[in-house]
């Protein structure tokens, strides 16, 4: 009797402010083809805040996860994504970045980004009102989406799904944004990497991807068209699909058990 194949593991490492939860339409699609692995990041969840560099927090990760896994980021969970395949490529298989840029804000010579004081207002009102200023992220994050009001609730459900992260991992993870600049560290990435992203994306704007693919040796673009940041929730079947048949071309087999990090 000939065994079933085994099935390429990867690892979604979600943005600021959402956890594990805002996966869940693309994992159900996802765990069809690949062993899905759901990481919350320090302070989200159950996982307790910590003080640990962006390096460190990226080097962490991969310490908690398996040799050979494909890590697939979204967001703030992209430029860590980003960062682990920068410092060690040998434990990877591959790597997909979804509304993904190597500086969300504006800097000398770079202007596919945010202004600094958008960060400042959040950081304000994440000191006010933490449930109020993820809301409005969730808001901002869809603007421009022709799905937007589908994925707002789909955002706000994920929201409700478990406590709200941390103070402390909300305010890191605001300066990460503010003060990570993974330009210089681009063109040393050798993995084969997938790049998905929304083409009214109002926070990492298209022509970031588009730079990042200019840079990244071994890298596909795929636009999702009429998809805001969040492009995994317009149309998840399509994006668990490039996905799927990336992690099945690139990323090794293992016989790695899903499982929650």
């Amino acid at each position: 009797m000939t065994a079933a194949p085994q099935r390429p593991a990867v690892a979604l490492i979600h943005g600021w402010g959402l956890g594990q939860p805002a996966w869940q339409p693309l994992c159900q699609a996802l765990a069809l083809q690949c062993e899905v692995y759901l990481v919350n990041l320090p302070g989200y969840g159950t996982e307790p805040a910590r003080a640990d560099s962006f390096a460190d927090t990226a080097q962490r990760l991969m310490d908690a996860l398996p040799v050979g896994i494909a890590l697939c980021g979204w967001s703030l969970g992209a430029m860590l994504a980003l960062q682990a395949a920068r410092q060690a490529a040998h434990r990877l298989g591959g790597l997909v970045l979804i509304g993904a840029t190597p500086s969300f804000t504006q800097r000398a010579g770079w202007q596919h980004a945010q202004p600094a004081m958008l960060l400042e207002a959040f950081a304000q009102a994440v000191d006010h009102s933490p449930a109020s200023a993820l809301q409005r992220f969730v808001a901002l994050s869809n603007q421009g989406d022709v799905q937007a009001k589908a994925a707002n609730r789909t955002l706000w459900q994920a929201l409700a799904a478990q406590p709200l992260a941390q103070h402390e991992a909300l305010l890191q993870g605001l300066a990460w944004l503010r003060d990570v600049d993974l330009r210089d560290e681009v063109e040393a990435v050798a993995l084969p990497t997938l790049l998905i992203h929304g083409d009214q994306d109002p926070l990492m704007p298209l022509a970031a991807a588009q730079w990042l693919q200019g840079r990244l040796k071994h890298s596909q673009l795929e636009i999702i068209h009429g998809a805001a940041h969040a492009a995994f929730l317009h149309t998840p079947e399509r994006v668990a699909k490039l996905i799927g048949d990336y992690c099945h071309a690139f990323a090794p087999h293992q016989a790695a058990r899903a499982r929650i990090v």
